[in-house]
């Protein structure tokens, strides 16, 4: 689960609460859940020699010649030997009330405020003990990762899952991170299809050839647990299929350049080189974070190529979360100021992990040994 902000020049990072109706538009500075999107603004440039009555508009793209062929040459694959079947927008469903939690869990102190938390400056570093309680919230997000992949299907609706997912949760005697997190109503987050990230929990029937990204944190004994997948459901479509492959591809190899010493820029550079492989974009507006004792905190890890400060230390604990498309990483914020989706309906796929960083590398605190991809 990360977070949403706006980047007003260099890396410095500003996040404020966002009641517009699309928070992921360029004027926008919010803080969602689970992921960050991030704006920069350019000064305006005049020249003398122009003439007034004639304007030249120069848009600069930030991508590579490589990247625009890779593109091109995977949407003429698709368009001949793989007919890809866009499936109906996504439409709101009906929203059930939120779900009560037991008076004997511990709750987080965000609950005390609808209003999201600003984002922590401090790193989040563990000691034996902390390592030890972050390993334990880890592993029960993992489980219930788990558990909830296995309630896809055709038909099931996503506040089913959430029910499913709310119950295993408390029964542990931990509280679902996301519900009541800057007015979140639900236990976890849904996002199917063309939904990025954020997605909320409805009466919307799952349909065969689906995809969905389930994104569970838990707060167990004061330490959170952060983790996501995307799943299929039913027959899924080959162009569909290769996207998801190579998300879960991209983020084990940003895990793989962690350890002690590495800087974090190093995660997005990975990221991105095995993404243009297959001309996929790499989502820059959302982002993984710092997460221990506090939801989140820094660092801002970014999962495009950056130029972002800062190294990894020993027994620090944060989020990677890469969201790839088969179009266009633009993207836009219903009014309920959480579901973000592709600008384009194209569909987007998102893996999680929260990983401990160790001497010698990084270990996988949310490792799912089963799975249904």
């Amino acid at each position: 689960m990360g977070f949403c902000v706006s980047v007003s020049h260099g890396y410095g990072l500003s996040s404020s609460l966002l009641h517009a109706q699309h928070p992921c538009s360029p004027s926008s500075k919010s803080t969602l859940l689970m992921g960050f999107p991030l704006t920069s603004h350019a000064s305006a440039l005049n020249r003398k020699g122009f003439r007034p009555q004639k304007k030249l508009v120069v848009y600069a793209k930030r991508i590579s010649g490589l990247e625009e062929a890779l593109r091109i040459r995977r949407e003429r694959e698709l368009r001949g030997t793989e007919k890809f079947r866009r499936p109906p927008p996504l439409r709101r469903g009906k929203v059930s009330p939120r779900l009560p939690v037991p008076d004997h869990i511990p709750r987080p102190p965000y609950l005390d405020s609808n209003i999201l938390p600003e984002i922590s400056s401090e790193y989040q570093i563990h000691d034996a003990e902390g390592i030890a309680q972050m390993r334990a919230a880890g592993e029960l997000a993992a489980r219930v990762l788990n558990y909830a992949g296995t309630l896809v299907r055709p038909s099931v609706t996503t506040d089913e899952i959430d029910k499913a997912v709310h119950q295993m949760i408390i029964e542990a005697g931990a509280y679902p991170s996301p519900l009541g997190y800057g007015g979140f109503p639900k236990s976890v987050c849904t996002s199917v299809n063309e939904c990025m990230c954020h997605g909320i929990p409805d009466s919307r029937q799952l349909q065969n050839g689906d995809i969905i990204n389930i994104d569970v944190t838990v707060y167990l004994n004061g330490y959170h647990g952060d983790t996501s997948r995307t799943f299929f459901c039913g027959d899924v479509s080959g162009p569909v299929q290769r996207l998801v492959k190579v998300t879960e591809e991209c983020l084990e190899k940003g895990i793989a350049v962690c350890k002690d010493g590495a800087s974090f820029k190093k995660i997005g550079k990975r990221i991105s080189e095995h993404a243009e492989k297959y001309g996929y974009g790499v989502v820059e507006r959302f982002v993984g974070h710092g997460v221990g004792t506090v939801f989140h905190s820094e660092p801002i890890i970014y999962h495009h190529r950056n130029e972002g400060p800062g190294t990894m230390v020993e027994g620090q604990t944060f989020t990677i979360e890469p969201i790839l498309t088969l179009g266009g990483i633009e993207c836009t914020t219903w009014p309920d100021n959480w579901t973000t989706l592709t600008s384009d309906g194209s569909p987007a796929a998102q893996f999680e992990h929260t990983i401990l960083i160790t001497r010698t590398g990084a270990e996988i605190l949310t490792k799912c040994e089963d799975s249904n991809l």
